[in-house]
This record gives structure tokens, C-alpha cells and sequence, in this order.
């Protein structure tokens, strides 16, 4: 904990301390008890796991343990005008929780309780610190589950899921993290409480300020508490994977699935160069088995009968097919697919993108990534959630190399242009950060660009929050 005078590791936040602490920033962190500036507490708040490096380094960090903890900073912030970013787990993909010197982080990942769970309306309420993997495993035990699953679940936390809109593999059918928020408890840049949406299933009672702070990346205020709405565990879950001789059928397939008006609850799709990646650190063999890889489930009442439907229209594409027997081999297929980043992040500097076209043109879009690896010299890995058109491209560098410059920043940059061209946007689910606001205008248009300004002015006029992300 930072206390005035203190010696040691600290930094030295007299009237002559380094650039690197502001009298501003000094001032703040001496007036809260929960703040630090231990060197490891700053460079660990510096970045996040998008591979973004931060050119210096966080005054300091506050770690909040309640509501009153993350209004009184914001209070006080306000007042001196100091800059603070809002974070969560860390796990964020496009440089949306990075801070450096002049700014202060308000780190709510202490804030991790569930303070309430409804089995009977199939609701929880949870504070933002919460991984996503404990809601499940809290839920579970009612027969309810809560359907926005990204891959990191097991270290993410529901207020940075909140914060970029996340999805995940269950998004096929259940949608992102904003069909599955009933109401929210937001700090407002000057410490103010905003309580958004209701504890009923419908509601329109004015403006739908829920939806607008979902997906707003921390510019507009911090989530400090979340209802959440639950759905019923399936009765019954089909789970197959198919292997193809390459990546283009696999996308055939899946445009065949959809076609075919069969509602997968997961589809997810994995080119030739991820399951390589995974073999090499899981120890598995996916990759001799085909070029790319379809996994796809189906659940409910209907759950095999729809499986059924997805076998018939991916046989003609398909090298070979997969039915799981039991739940054990069903995670154990599942497992394949959630091990593909991390596998991937083995090899090198990995930047994780998350372009998104029109489903019925994802070989399309496989075949212009595979084009912008050879152009720029970068490699590429790609996953993609086929059911909506979400695609996951990796680009990989060495350890030493940047992924904000060079060949890793012209491969992004092609790569919005593809989906563009595809007729499709710069990015699904990870939200813009720092990384990709280069592209903004290109695709928002200048007319919603200078309105989305000045929203985020309402709520942020100063631009003390999370300044330079998102918009």
C-alpha cells in the first residue's frame, strides 16, 4: 500500500520526483489507503495480453474492494484532473487496459464477489472482478448457466467482458454479452452512481443506457456491479468435429450448416496452421487428420435430431467426422478448440484480431489472410466462430518485435481492409483500444464518428477516463 514518505521500492512524489509521477498523480494516490506504486504493481498495469507494450509505465495503481472504493477515486481524480484507466483481469486483446506515466489505474479485480444468485427468475448479481468461469461453476448446481463464453473463461472477468461486449463460442445461439445483461451499477468519470437497465426480462423506459455501456471499453464510466441473466443448463448437448483437406471446404461446410437452417450452439473452425499449434503443445494429433477443423455443437430437446441435419450438409465437404459418446469425450473435443491461443501464444509475440464478415464469406476471408501472410512476412493462425462470420486471425512475431509497427501493423491494417471489402467491420468482439483506431473513420463514417464524440462527452467531458481508447 502507498503511504506518503514511504521509502524502498516506491516512487519518490516529492515536488521533484521524476516525469514519471505528476504532483496530480502524487496527490491522488497519497489520498486513498487502497493505492500502490510497487514497481511490479505498475509495469503488471502497463499492458494487457493483446501484446501491446506500453512506452512507460502506470504513476500508480488503486485497488479497489468496493463501490465507495472506485466512486471516492473517481471523486477525487475529477477534482485534480488525473487520467485513470479502468481494469479488470488483464486479459483484454486490444490494448483497452493499457496505461502509462501521468496516469493512475483503478484495478477492480478485487471485487470479485457474487453477491446473489436468483435460480427461480434466473438472475446473478456480481460484482466486475468476477471471472467469467466462476459464474458457470456457481450456477451450474441450479441447472443454469450463463451463456457469453469467451475463450480465456477461465481468466477473464465479467466487467471486462462487459466492457468489450464480449462473445465466445456460445454466442452461435445465445448471443454476445449484451443479450445477457439485465441491469448495471456504473461509477461515472466524476464518481457518480448510474444504475442502467431493470431486473425485468423487457423494458423501454427511456434511452437504453444498459446497451450503451456495454462494448464502451471504460470511456464512459466503470461497472461496478452486474445483473446477469441465466438460461437453462440444455437437457441434452450433440458435439461432433469434422476434419477437411483444407480450410476452404471447412468454411464451405459451415455456410452449408447455415443454410441448411440448423441452429449450432457452437460452431467453431480452425485452419491447418492452428492445429499444428496445438498438436505441438497439447500433444495431439488433429493436424494429421486434415487441413482444417469443424467443431460444432447442438443442444436441447432436439440436440441429436439437429446433429443429424449438421452431418448431412457437411458430408460432402467433410474428410472425416468425429461423434462424441459421452460428456467426457465432448470436453475433451471442446478442450481442442479452447487450447488454440494459448498454443498459439507459445510461439512467439502474438497479437490477437478479430475481424468479422458476412457468414456466407468466410472462405473468402481465409484466402485473403492467407494472401497478407505472404505479402507482409508475418504468420498467421486463424479460428473463427463460423456461426456468425468471427474470425480470429493471430499474427505472430518474434519476442523482440513489435506488433504496433512494421510488418505486424501493415498485416492489421490489410486485414480491416479485407473485411471491409468483404463487407464486414474491424472488429467482433475484442473492441478498438489502442490497436485499431487507426481504422475508425474508415469504417464508422464521419457523420457517427463526431456523434459518438459526443456521447462519450456527456458522460466523459473531460476525457479523464480511459483517454485514447475505443473512440
Amino acid at each position: 500500500m502507498f503511504r506518503p514518505g514511504m521509502k524502498g521500492n516506491t516512487v519518490n512524489t516529492s515536488p521533484t520526483a521524476s516525469a514519471a509521477m505528476t504532483s496530480a498523480t502524487a496527490a491522488l494516490l497519497e489520498s486513498l489507503a487502497c493505492a500502490s506504486t510497487d514497481p511490479q504493481d505498475r509495469a503488471h498495469a502497463s499492458t494487457d495480453r493483446s501484446g501491446y507494450v506500453s512506452p512507460s509505465v502506470p504513476d500508480g495503481v488503486v485497488f479497489a474492494e468496493s463501490i465507495d472504493d472506485v466512486a471516492q477515486t473517481m471523486r477525487r481524480a475529477s477534482e485534480l484532473g488525473v487520467q485513470v484507466v479502468p481494469r479488470g483481469a488483464g486479459s483484454g486483446l486490444a490494448g483497452g487496459a493499457a496505461a502509462h506515466a501521468g496516469q493512475v489505474v483503478l484495478d477492480v479485480s478485487r471485487m470479485n464477489r457474487i453477491l446473489h444468485i436468483d435460480p427461480v427468475e434466473q438472475i446473478a448479481v456480481v460484482e466486475p472482478g468476477v471471472v467469467n468461469a466462476a459464474v458457470n461453476a456457481a450456477v451450474a448446481e441450479h441447472g443454469l448457466f450463463y451463456a457469453p463464453d469467451p475463450a480465456s473463461t477461465a481468466i477473464c472477468s465479467i466487467g471486462g467482458n462487459i466492457a468489450t461486449n464480449a462473445g465466445g463460442m456460445w454466442c452461435a445461439k445465445y448471443g454476445v454479452t449484451r443479450e445477457s445483461i439485465l441491469a448495471l451499477r456504473v461509477v461515472l468519470p466524476d464518481g457518480r452512481i448510474l444504475d442502467t437497465g431493470r431486473g425485468t426480462i423487457k423494458g423501454v423506459t427511456g434511452y437504453d443506457l444498459n446497451a450503451l455501456m456495454i462494448g464502451s471499453e471504460g470511456t464512459l464510466g466503470i461497472v461496478v456491479e452486474a445483473k446477469l441473466r441465466l438460461r437453462p443448463r440444455p437437457v441434452h448437448t450433440a458435439t461432433l468435429v469434422a476434419y477437411f483437406p483444407d480450410v476452404a471446404a471447412a468454411a464451405q461446410a459451415a455456410s452449408a450448416i447455415i443454410a441448411a437452417r440448423v441452429q449450432p450452439s457452437v460452431l467453431e473452425l480452425m485452419d491447418g496452421q492452428t492445429l499444428a499449434a496445438v498438436d505441438a503443445a497439447q500433444g495431439s494429433d488433429h493436424a494429421v487428420r486434415g487441413g482444417a477443423f469443424l467443431l460444432a455443437q447442438t443442444d436441447g430437446y432436439g440436440a441429436y435430431l439437429e446433429q443429424e441435419v449438421l452431418v448431412e450438409a457437411i458430408r460432402p465437404y467433410a474428410s472425416s467426422m468425429e461423434q462424441a459418446a459421452d460428456a467426457e469425450h465432448a470436453g475433451a473435443l471442446m478442450a481442442a478448440r479452447r487450447a488454440a491461443i494459448p498454443s498459439v501464444e507459445e510461439l512467439g509475440r502474438v497479437s490477437i484480431c478479430d475481424v468479422g464478415v458476412p457468414r456466407n464469406r468466410l472462405a473468402e476471408a481465409f484466402a485473403g489472410l492467407d494472401a497478407i501472410a505472404a505479402k507482409t512476412g508475418v504468420r498467421i493462425f486463424t479460428v473463427a466462430h463460423a456461426a456468425d462470420g468471427n474470425l480470429h486471425p493471430m499474427i505472430v512475431v518474434e519476442p523482440h518485435e513489435s506488433i504496433t509497427e512494421g510488418p505486424a501493423k501493415e498485416a492489421l491494417g490489410e486485414m480491416f481492409h479485407l473485411a471491409k471489402g468483404l463487407g464486414g467491420t474491424l472488429t467482433g468482439e475484442h473492441g478498438v483500444g489502442l490497436l485499431k483506431r487507426d481504422w475508425l473513420q474508415a469504417e464508422l463514417g464521419d457523420t457517427s464518428l463526431e456523434l459518438q464524440h459526443a456521447i462519450r462527452d456527456v458522460f466523459n467531458p473531460r476525457g479523464l477516463l480511459n483517454p485514447g481508447k475505443a473512440i
